[in-house]
């Protein structure tokens, strides 16, 4: 084994994967998935077709969902938008909590 081979369990995908099972990024996937299919419901439920319901599962999952807003597509890129925004942004909150949970010790894990 060379110094360049990185054993799996150091991986950016187990990390990644690490930080998604945070509860705290759990939790926030779970509120932008609630927010979403209520922003759904009330979107097909309304019937003049000006329901604004969008815009909060939006601003939960921004900054990133704003940035893959400018993908061209409709709704569909929309819906799109929102999902890697909350993914992105679960990512980012479970890489805090592993960082101020360990403190003033070394990640285990280079």
């Amino acid at each position: 084994m060379t110094g360049t081979d990185a054993p799996a369990d150091r991986s950016p995908l187990h990390r990644l994967g690490r930080n998604l099972r945070s509860p705290f990024a759990l939790g926030y996937l779970l509120i932008c998935a609630a927010l979403l299919v209520w922003a759904l419901v009330v979107t097909v439920m309304d019937d003049s077709g000006e329901s604004m319901a969008g815009v909060v599962p939006l601003l939960a999952t921004a900054p990133t969902s704003l940035f893959f807003l400018a993908l061209p597509g409709g709704a569909p890129t929309l819906v799109v938008s929102m999902v890697l925004g909350a993914l992105v942004n679960a990512a980012v909150i479970g890489w805090c909590v592993r960082a101020l949970s360990r403190g003033n010790h070394p990640d285990p894990t280079p």
